[in-house]
């Protein structure tokens, strides 16, 4: 004998399933930018992502091109310390 589901259970399912793709449709992705330290250098992350945007000899060639995107799309740029803690934070928001 196959064993199926009952359909209330199913149905209990369909609506856990509705919910959760709900809410992560309202959760916003942020345009925030960090700039990290990468290698021998460092390197320009947008928030959330593993992937890094751009990767640069100097902490200030990053911190231009975090700036250039930030300001396109409104957002923080957070700017990381060597030893990977935050040292500032500049707001380009509305």
């Amino acid at each position: 004998m196959s064993k199926s589901k009952s359909w209330p259970h199913t149905l209990i399912e369909l609506i856990e399933l509705f919910f959760n793709s709900f809410q992560s449709r309202k959760r916003r992705r942020t345009w925030h930018q960090h700039v990290v330290p990468y290698e021998e250098g460092w390197a320009v992350r947008r928030e959330g992502n593993q992937r890094i945007t751009s990767k640069h000899r100097k902490q200030s060639t990053a911190l231009r091109k975090a700036k250039r995107l930030a300001k396109k799309y409104k957002a923080d740029v957070i700017i990381h310390r060597a030893s990977g803690g935050i040292r500032d934070r500049i707001s380009y928001g509305e």
